[in-house]
């Protein structure tokens, strides 16, 4: 058996049996080396996990992590609830519109899913449950709009696409996702909106006065969470700061609006909040970090190319073979995070779009929308599993309204896959370089 052969079925034997990603990557990597590779080469074990983390860019991942979670506690999406609540008024499907919009919002602030999921569903579910809302209706539209926090900038998961793809920028990729971003949480408000009008849940009552005169009060203490992506991207495209600063930047504008303006954070909960961040950056760094075994094990023996090269020639028609990989991606999102399944599939699937001349940019801006469905697809479905622990019922009660949504954002996925401009129109008009 080849050595390749012998580093694939490590990794696959290995994921089966229950051993986490990170794990299952180097131990591969070294499966590699040791069968087709001198032993000698395991002494680059250490220098492979270093270079792979050592990269500047990959500062802004716990900052924005950071980010997500400083917001979360300082009572920001519950402010940005009872705006959007106030503005929308008790109407049909008010409540569901709100889930959407401020998951939107909330991911233009955390650049992650799973963040983004659990402050709005300790705020969302409660209320939605009370207006005769379904818990596993509310759990996975609120699961489904949380992903498009993947698409919204600022996103961790385009951060490391723009690591991993040489000469992709970064600001090209924020702007590129922001109007993907927005199509997908509009195709997820399409059919929750008709089938809260086919149930007739959250009754249709006179819109009352005082939640009308509440939008002025409820504006103003929603105004520091709605401008923070203004703050983020307008320095981004100012020139002001780069990406990476742009995390440090939020990262101190949640602080002070956290201590000073909303006053739900302490000095004990922030060094809380920079213990939390810290472990789960940990997580994102070593996967990143033994990543890096198994793709120089994959690069020196030749397997990426092969693999690469074998899913060329399953056919001429790019077409045809853009539609297999979104498949297939769509079933690795069902199944791991976003940061494995870049590091595992690019190095693969970076010939095969330079072999069509597939924009970076765009293929990047379809990989997030694919892992994003795969976010609240079961059987593991990381959004959903947050979602469902909120509302305290068992993920099984999910699966029929999660396809629901899978079919909505597929939709979206479809337009910008056949109208790329959706992805590409605003990163060419702010000038940014699309390849």
């Amino acid at each position: 058996m080849s050595p390749d052969l012998w580093m694939l079925l490590a990794f696959a034997g290995l994921l089966i049996a229950g051993v986490p990603v990170a794990f299952s990557l180097g131990l591969a990597g070294a499966v590699g080396i040791l069968s087709g590779l001198p032993p000698m080469m395991l002494a680059t074990l250490g220098t492979n996990t270093y270079n792979s983390i050592a990269k500047y860019p990959l500062i802004a991942i716990p900052l924005f992590i950071l980010t997500g979670l400083i917001f979360e506690r300082s009572g920001v999406a519950l402010r940005l609830v009872r705006f959007a609540q106030a503005l929308i008024g008790p109407r049909h499907g008010g409540l569901a519109l709100v889930a959407v919009l401020v998951c939107m919002i909330m991911g233009g602030m955390s650049g992650s899913g799973p963040a983004d999921a659990a402050a709005v569903a300790m705020v969302m579910l409660p209320s939605m449950t009370k207006a005769g809302y379904p818990k596993p209706f509310s759990a996975t539209l609120i699961a489904a709009s949380a992903s498009t926090a993947i698409l919204i900038p600022p996103s961790v998961a385009l951060i490391l696409y723009s690591i991993v793809v040489p000469g992709v920028d970064l600001r090209a990729l924020f702007a590129a996702g922001l109007f993907p971003g927005i199509l997908a949480g509009l195709a997820l408000l399409v059919p929750a909106l008709l089938v809260v009008k086919r149930f007739g849940w959250e009754g249709g009552s006179a819109v009352q006065g005082a939640e009308r005169l509440r939008v002025g009060e409820t504006f103003k203490q929603a105004l520091p969470a709605l401008f923070a992506p203004v703050l983020i991207l307008g320095g981004l495209r100012s020139g002001l700061f780069t990406p990476t600063e742009a995390a440090v930047v939020a990262v101190a504008y949640g602080v002070v609006i956290g201590l000073f303006v909303t006053r739900e954070l302490g000095w004990r909960d922030l060094w809380a909040l920079f213990g939390e961040a810290a472990a789960i950056s940990g997580v994102v760094m070593l996967i990143i970090a033994l990543a890096g075994i198994f793709a120089w094990a994959g690069t020196m023996l030749g397997t990426f190319r092969g693999l690469a090269e074998w899913i060329i020639g399953l056919t001429d028609n790019g077409v045809l073979l853009l539609i297999l990989i979104m498949l297939a991606v769509l079933a690795a999102g069902m199944l791991l995070d976003a940061i494995s399944i870049y590091l595992i599939l690019m190095p693969v699937l970076i010939p095969v779009m330079q072999h069509f001349e597939w924009n970076p940019v765009w293929f990047g801006i379809l990989l997030a929308m694919n892992i994003a469905i795969g976010q609240f697809t079961p059987p593991v479905a990381v959004n959903l599993m947050v979602t469902t622990e909120v509302a305290r019922i068992r993920l099984e009660q999910t699966v029929g309204w999660a396809l629901l949504f899978v079919a909505a954002m597929g939709a979206a996925l479809a337009l910008v896959a056949i109208f790329p401009e959706i992805a590409l129109w605003l990163p060419r008009v702010l000038g940014y370089n699309v390849g």
